[in-house]
This record gives C-alpha cells, sequence and structure tokens, in this order.
C-alpha cells in the first residue's frame, strides 16, 4: 500500500488517481501508524514552501517524515514536496527544510521570452542509472509548474535535469529518497512509468 501524505497542500486526488489507473492501492492519510506501516510513501504538494513546512509542523509530521526516511522505506516528493526535501529555499527566507538530502532552492532567473511560472511540457536528461528511470528513454517530456527549482548539493543525487532559462534539476534519487520536480501524475505515459517504477521499488 502506497501512503500519501495529507498536510493540506494541494490536490493530492491526481496523485491517487494515476497509482489506482497502474493498478496501485494508495491512501490518503496523516496518520502516523498507517504512514509508519506503508510500503512507500509519497509527499506531494504544491503552493509555498514556508507555508508548506508550517503545516507539516502543525500536524507533526516533520519528525515523522525523517523517521520514515530513516527506516528506508521509499519516499518520494513531487513539484514542492520534492523541494521540502532540502535545506532552504529562495521562497521563504529563515525557514529550514526537512535536510533529508543536501542542496537548496532557488528561483527561476528572469530570461527574455520565457513565463515564470514554468508551466509546461519540458525533456529530461535522464541518468540511466536510476531506478526510478528504468527503461524510459533519454529526451522524454513531463509537465512542470513551478517558479522555484532546485539547485542539488550532491551531484550523484540528480537522476533528471532539464533547462528552462538555467540548468535545473528535475529529479532526485539517493537510497530511499527520491524526487520529481515535475508532475508524473500529469506526464502522460511516461509519468506513469516513472511512478511504476517507483511502486515496483
Amino acid at each position: 500500500m502506497i501512503a500519501i501524505i495529507d498536510y493540506d497542500a494541494g490536490n493530492l486526488k491526481s496523485v491517487v488517481n494515476a497509482l489506482n489507473y497502474i493498478g496501485k492501492e494508495a491512501i490518503i492519510t496523516r496518520d502516523k501508524d498507517v504512514l509508519l506501516g506503508a510500503d512507500k510513501v509519497i509527499l506531494p504538494g504544491v503552493g509555498n514552501f514556508g507555508d508548506a513546512i508550517n503545516k507539516l509542523k502543525h500536524y507533526r509530521l516533520v519528525d515523522l517524515i525523517k523517521e520514515i526516511a530513516a527506516r528506508k522505506t521509499p519516499f518520494l516528493g513531487i513539484c514542492l514536496g520534492m523541494q521540502l526535501l532540502f535545506e532552504r529555499s529562495d521562497e521563504s527566507d529563515g525557514i529550514e527544510g526537512l535536510s533529508l538530502l543536501k542542496g537548496e532552492i532557488l528561483r527561476i532567473p528572469d530570461s527574455e521570452g520565457l513565463k515564470i511560472p514554468h508551466m509546461g511540457w519540458n525533456s529530461l536528461s535522464i541518468n540511466p542509472d536510476k531506478k526510478l528511470y528504468k527503461g524510459i528513454p533519454d529526451g522524454s517530456y513531463v509537465y512542470f509548474v513551478h517558479s522555484y527549482y532546485l539547485k542539488a548539493g550532491d551531484e550523484n543525487d540528480v537522476a533528471a535535469s532539464t533547462f528552462y532559462s538555467t540548468l535545473i534539476h528535475a529529479s532526485v534519487e539517493k537510497d530511499n529518497i527520491f524526487g520529481c520536480q515535475f508532475h508524473p501524475e500529469k506526464s502522460g505515459d511516461v509519468g506513469l512509468e516513472i511512478l511504476k517504477n517507483f511502486a515496483a521499488l
């Protein structure tokens, strides 16, 4: 069973629908026992970095997420959920992220002819050694909606990258921790394959 963390940060139903579509049982919850007992856990999210951290604190989920990660349960952050895995964000000065991985979240720099937020399909430059991208061709397109991007602290953690005004670390993978800046649940067949790979871990 895949547990999706509910902390009032966006539409979680689309993630459930995508998982159900590939034949996986998923539950939206913030119950400690359910989350600790899950085979895999997903942290989605849209919105503001600082607000999201405060909501996680409000629901007493910060230490719980760290415990899940320490237990080596496969853990996937999506969009804002991926950004929260890191140490800090330009979006919310002085607010510490979950710090499960090293890196920072920066604002996408202004560039003539490019709109921010970045909304749309971009191709991925994929590290073929990463489990999340097994069988997925380099250059595959996925769907993004974001104004801030990851600069990973360790290049070895980067599973896929893209370019939009700057080099964007679009996906990460280290041990049992995974992240996608894009929305796999909105990325067609490619996104479903990524979710299948995560579910198969």
